[in-house]
């Protein structure tokens, strides 16, 4: 049996999990993948990804959301462009494309009418695979520019939206996250020395500055680039932040940005947390008992929302078992490639 790579191709990043012949996770991995600059940005992150692993036979297990990048011309060309890219760089009789409901389809059989199904596919792949080893839950997977919210009862996702357009409809996706997305995205308004001020609507600041500023931002999971192309630290962090409301900023008052920064923080978990009560809600026979299960390198603010709904919490990498120590990454930082590493794993086409 050949070992498996699953790989999440993204607008913004590729990430990656290495399994062994067992299906236990051994490595995760993300890049850099600009992708709207060009496909040589996904050929560079592949390739870097496939330099830092040891040699050996792989089949691959590919899902992807980069289709939506404005380089296409639309999403089927993104899918049919960036599964020609995967198959020119790995060998594309070993290259299993997963299609959601549809399973996996080997990539030199998927036709166009297939690409809808392929399309922004990833988050099913992490649903599915939680599902089947948690049964009951609500998954929430905070990433760099999104969230993923999907009920879990029984072993099976429950939804009805499947395309991008009907889960920003249905409220199971959610265009938040904890590093790229900028600060005036999640709030217009914000407190500053215990008044109400209005933000400036000018990408001056992400929410990779909140989170700097709060402590609470590990620096392996950001890859972007600032807003103003400076440094990433809390005093660089603190700056930007101030030009939200037209200040200068001085060191001395670093405690005034900790407090407007917890402000925009908290404003995002309210903004998430309405939306979980949202999906709660339409689900009648959810049980009362259900966990959330935390998925993304934003996930340690499911941990807040779970006491703000009563809940416990369960970490993505109970799916699975966990990555070894060779890293700052781990197996719920990059959910959907482990989960189409670990589905193939499972599945009539790899056997």
């Amino acid at each position: 049996m050949q070992t498996i790579i699953g790989w999440d191709i993204g607008g913004a990043h590729v990430k990656a999990a290495l399994l062994t012949t067992q299906g236990q996770v051994i490595g995760v991995y993300q890049q850099p993948c600009p992708l709207w600059k060009g496909l040589d940005q996904l050929r560079l992150a592949v390739t870097e990804i496939m330099q830092d692993l040891p040699a050996g036979d792989y089949h691959h297990a590919v899902t992807m959301t980069g289709e939506l990048v404005d380089f296409f011309a639309n999403r089927d060309d993104g899918v049919a462009q960036i599964i020609a890219t995967m198959n020119a760089l790995l060998a594309a009789s070993d290259v299993f494309i997963f299609a959601g409901n549809s399973g996996f389809l080997p990539a030199l059989q998927v036709e166009q009418k297939h690409y809808a199904a392929i399309a922004s596919a990833n988050w099913l792949a992490s649903a599915t695979l939680a599902a089947q080893q948690l049964g009951n839950g609500l998954l929430i997977d905070i990433g760099s520019t999104t969230t993923d919210i999907l009920l879990l009862h029984e072993g099976r996702v429950i939804t009805n939206a499947y395309t991008d357009y009907q889960r920003l409809q249905s409220q199971e996706l959610v265009y938040t996250g904890v590093v790229r997305t900028a600060v005036i995205a999640v709030a217009q308004t914000s407190m500053d020395n215990g008044q109400a001020i209005g933000l400036m609507a000018e990408y001056f600041a992400t929410m990779a500055d909140v989170y700097r500023v709060t402590g609470e931002l590990n620096e392996a999971h950001d890859q972007t680039d600032t807003a103003d192309g400076a440094e990433k630290t809390v005093l660089a962090s603190s700056r930007r932040l101030s030009r939200m409301i037209g200040c200068d900023f001085y060191p001395e008052e670093l405690a005034r940005w900790l407090d407007f920064a917890n402000n925009l923080r908290a404003q995002q978990v309210t903004n998430i947390l309405r939306t979980c009560q949202v999906r709660l809600s339409l689900q009648a026979e959810f049980p009362t008992d259900a966990p959330l299960i935390g998925a993304g390198i934003g996930r340690f603010l499911v941990r807040e929302l779970a006491g703000l709904l009563g809940r416990d919490t369960v970490d993505f990498s109970a799916c699975c078992p966990e990555v070894s120590e060779q890293s700052e990454l781990s197996t719920a930082d990059c959910a959907p490639a482990v989960a189409v590493a670990c589905l193939l794993f499972a599945s009539a086409p790899y056997q």
